[in-house]
């Protein structure tokens, strides 16, 4: 990585693979959530960076219409590492060249999907402390992974202090079990799926709590999800229990819950 802040992007050139509502799942989350509501409607002019679009521009555009359900106003901007990559402004969403760096913008609100995925762990914090560097005051950084046609996702919720929550979504009718969203965990937690680590612990919890809500399977996965979930609380985990049904099975917990051990 460099170190200018300048007019080097800094970061590596990635695989770039994507697809068309891959990222879904994230958005749906990010249209609902008070933090990022906050984020956005707060700000008197707000701007979102997607950061590492990849080959396409579709999933900064899909962002751009559905962040905008929540300010008609926003600005926003897919960035990409690789020149051949950025494309014409279109639907009102401009492209540019950047990196960590953010292109010198200040956003309130970054999306980093499947990015970090292939730089070492190590790498991360650093890039991490970089990017929330450039955010605008009271800013979120969303760093994220998921397959490649989105139905496993992984993301973790970041403002200028660190890390803030950690939230697992899938699809409720392809996926067996909560545990299988681990080989799409973030990288700051992919390696840390082993015994005697705290997010190995909650995967485990998650799949307890699926097997003990068997009996709901009739009524389908979205209703047994929301019962294993309401059994997590009860344990002690502090999940967060959506107020409204969703499409998609989702478990968000704070940080704490998961942070790495030293």
């Amino acid at each position: 990585m460099g170190h200018s802040a300048g007019s080097t992007p800094e970061g590596i050139i990635t695989r770039g693979t994507t697809g068309i509502n891959r990222l879904r799942r994230s958005d749906r989350w990010l249209t609902h959530s008070p933090l990022v509501r906050g984020a956005l409607t707060e700000a008197p002019n707000p701007l979102v960076v997607d950061l590492g679009y990849g080959a396409r521009p579709d999933t900064t555009l899909e962002l751009a219409r559905r962040l905008r359900t929540i300010r008609p106003d926003l600005r926003v901007t897919g960035l990409e590492i690789d020149p051949a990559r950025v494309v014409p402004s279109t639907e009102n969403v401009t492209f540019a060249r950047g990196g960590f760096e953010l292109a010198g913008l200040r956003p309130n609100l970054v999306r980093a999907f499947n990015v970090l995925r292939q730089y070492p762990e190590t790498a991360v914090p650093d890039a991490w402390s970089r990017i929330l560097s450039g955010l605008a005051p009271g800013g979120l950084l969303v760093d994220g992974t998921c397959d490649e046609i989105g139905r496993r996702c992984a993301w973790v919720l970041l403002d200028r202090r660190g890390p803030i929550s950690l939230t697992l979504a899938w699809d409720p009718f392809t996926v067996d079990t909560p545990s299988d969203i681990a080989e799409r965990l973030p990288k700051a937690l992919i390696h840390r799926n082993i015994e005697g680590e705290p997010v190995h612990a909650l995967l485990k919890a998650a799949d307890r709590a699926w097997s003990n809500a068997a009996p709901l399977a009739p009524f389908g996965p979205r209703v047994r999800w929301r019962a294993a979930l309401k059994q997590l609380c009860d344990n002690g985990i502090p999940a967060t229990l959506p107020r409204r049904r969703l499409r998609d099975n989702v478990l968000t917990v704070p940080w704490d819950v998961v942070r790495p051990n030293p």
